[in-house]
């Protein structure tokens, strides 16, 4: 076959965020059947018709373009972490092309670029049953399924210690990892963790104080009903970002937005009150005008 995989670059981008909206659209239209509406984020991933989140995963994750007759014709994305384990996070492929094989060339691939890399692992869809047997065709095993999601691995050697209750102190534990370690109510203090990778881990439930997260990277996160108090977030960019209220809205009180940015952001039914404005403006207008005509026309 004439397949090439060679690493995303921007210019791909359009491209590769049209390719993937029409394969996740395809499979959507397969298997979120019927009048009911469902949401399923193995199926239709968020930011999958974003051009914005393309440019970032390009830009942050291991972006790879496959081609194939000298045309882009899919995309695999993963995540090393550390030196030893790796993440399938999408793998899409131009609808009309699906089925030659071209999926498989692209796994083949990824696993002999990264040669060092013991177990990978990728979630799919539980309503997607042709996913299920071309993965576990190329050699994935499941490890875990629920009603929604089915979650595969394909490692080589087993490896398992329990160092349950142990305690660690003055410990150099430079560049170690760690792989479906179950640290459930453990605590870290006094300690350096900078530069770690936390990738797809469940950190429910745990806190975060006197932390310092500086020019630190959050992504693909779940924070909903979190609460953040005492922060600093001078900097801090947000970038498709869902802050969608819903039952329980976002609510910011006491919060010095002072210059600030917004643009291109969905602020429907969003509600300000109590807050200084002095200077704010909306669309190049300060808002203390637009009050003022309110005020007056009423």
């Amino acid at each position: 076959m004439e397949i090439l995989i060679e690493k995303a670059m921007m210019k791909d981008a359009v491209q590769l965020t049209d390719i993937m909206k029409a394969a996740f659209d395809v499979e959507a239209q397969k298997w979120l059947t019927g009048d009911e509406q469902i949401s399923d984020f193995n199926i239709q991933p968020p930011g999958y018709d974003s051009l914005q989140m393309t440019k970032y995963m390009i830009q942050e994750l291991d972006y790879y373009k496959v081609i194939y007759k000298n045309e882009i014709a899919g995309g695999i994305i993963v995540t090393i972490s550390g030196k030893s384990y790796g993440r399938i996070d999408r793998i899409f492929i131009r609808p009309d092309l699906q089925g030659c094989g071209i999926g498989s060339a692209a796994i083949t691939f990824i696993e002999n670029h990264y040669p060092y890399v013991k177990a990978w692992e990728l979630e799919t869809s539980a309503r997607q049953i042709n996913n299920h047997h071309f993965y576990e065709k190329t050699g994935f095993q499941l490890s875990f399924k629920t009603d929604e999601e089915y979650c595969y691995e394909k490692r080589n050697g087993p490896s398992k210690q329990d160092l349950m209750d142990s305690q660690f102190e003055n410990f150099d534990m430079g560049n170690t990892e760690f792989y479906k370690v179950n640290m459930a109510e453990s605590s870290f203090s006094n300690s350096s963790l900078s530069k770690a990778h936390f990738s797809n881990c469940n950190l429910s439930h745990s806190k975060f104080q006197n932390i310092n997260l500086q020019k630190t990277l959050f992504t693909d996160l779940n924070l909903s009903e979190s609460r953040f108090m005492q922060v600093t977030l001078s900097g801090v960019q947000f970038a498709e970002t869902n802050l969608r209220g819903g039952e329980n809205p976002i609510s910011f009180h006491g919060c010095n937005l002072e210059g600030s940015i917004i643009t291109n952001c969905c602020m429907k039914n969003a509600e300000i009150s109590e807050s200084n404005i002095s200077g704010m403006k909306i669309n190049g207008i300060p808002v203390e005008e637009l009050l003022r005509v309110y005020e007056q026309i009423k």
